[in-house]
């Protein structure tokens, strides 16, 4: 089986030749923390495009580059994305862009950031031949502020207004996701026409131990819209997967989200989400992207532990519907390269049929 073959097949719920590989979710720098030449394409089978910043991001995250060592406020291209929407969560008094608006027409006069432009569709579909080129199956994931609809509402918004605004001003809510799922939507549609595989979403609706928002507030306000992101995508590539992401728990929502046209879940973090009784419930659709490692396993645990849950993972949950994926993003200076390497050769020998 080729990578893409492969992944599909997981993704559809069926067993291919060997569990695929992947990293994190939006991409991987484990290239940095390897030994020269110890990192190889064949460990993965899954690569993530990026969106090509505009002039102007270029030139944003120039001015973020002080900025990059902070962990509050992530890296610079993270940096680069919050001064594009006008977020600043370095400053307590203006943190939010849209905490202070007083009527739906406060809202009206934000201006919402353009993330398209006529480069880009052609350095997507460059990428995407590159990748494609290397065997590997294609994903790209949405420019956006932390999250597709919920988490850029309420970092617009501040998230306790965001949260009355649902229950007490649902007009102003659904203003605001009908202009982010708008810009969601194009996106989605330059990554199908750029001929990726697998379209990210992102949207951390979970917490530990329970959803931020009840299943009802999601299936009003989020589910429609996450839908049209798909149904766009599908209109113009029918065969596309699609891969959604959430921290913590978001166990109510699992049924629903495989009925919108998802493929995959990611990352079930072990301490929030019970895989095997997930697999219980809901068989091998939709597939299950992750459930390796809690938050400090690739930082502290030896390598032959991080064998050792690649394993129970793998007999516990079968070979089909699943990519073995760390539950977290390998992207923190801490992870030795032991611990990514450890996991990669697991899931490769694991991953077969023994």
């Amino acid at each position: 089986m080729t990578s893409k073959e492969r992944l599909y097949a997981a993704m559809d719920g069926k067993e291919p030749d060997r569990i695929p590989r992947a990293m994190n979710f939006y991409r991987v720098n484990v290239e940095g923390m390897a030994p020269p030449g110890a990192f190889r394409d064949d460990m993965l089978d899954v690569r993530f495009v990026r969106f090509t910043p505009s002039p102007e991001e270029e030139e944003l995250k120039k001015r973020a580059l002080p900025y990059s060592g902070d962990t509050r406020l992530g890296s610079a291209s993270q940096v680069a994305t919050y001064q594009h929407w006008n977020y600043c969560p370095d400053d307590v008094a203006s943190r939010n862009p849209l905490a202070g608006a007083e009527s739906l027409d406060d809202l009206k006069q934000f201006p919402f950031p353009e993330v398209r432009g006529p480069y880009l569709d052609e350095d997507l579909s460059r990428q995407v031949a590159d990748i494609h080129g290397r065997e590997l199956a294609a994903a790209g994931g949405l420019p956006h502020l932390g999250g597709e609809l919920f988490e850029a509402a309420w970092r617009l918004r501040g998230l306790d207004n965001f949260l009355i605004d649902l229950i007490r001003r649902p007009d102003w809510a659904h203003y605001i996701l009908d202009r982010l799922v708008e810009l969601a939507v194009r996106n989605a549609e330059s990554l199908a026409r750029a001929g990726i595989d697998v379209l990210a979403l992102d949207d951390d609706v979970g917490m530990p131990g329970s959803m931020m928002i009840s299943p009802a507030t999601w299936r009003e306000f989020f589910k429609p819209r996450m839908a049209a992101i798909i149904h766009a995508a599908r209109h113009i590539n029918p065969e596309i997967r699609v891969l959604y992401h959430s921290d913590g728990a978001f166990d109510p929502i699992i049924g629903e989200l495989a009925e919108i046209g998802v493929n995959a879940i990611n990352p079930i973090q072990p301490e929030h989400m019970d895989a095997e009784r997930i697999r219980r419930e809901h068989g091998t659709r939709p597939a299950l992207w992750g459930t390796v490692g809690r938050q400090t396993t690739f930082s502290f645990a030896s390598p032959d532990e991080i064998r050792t849950e690649v394993k129970h993972r793998v007999d516990t949950l079968g070979r089909a519907g699943l990519i073995l994926c760390p539950a977290y993003d390998i992207d923190e200076p801490d992870i030795p390269w032991e611990s990514v390497a450890a996991f990669l050769e697991a899931a490769d020998h694991y991953g077969r049929p023994q």
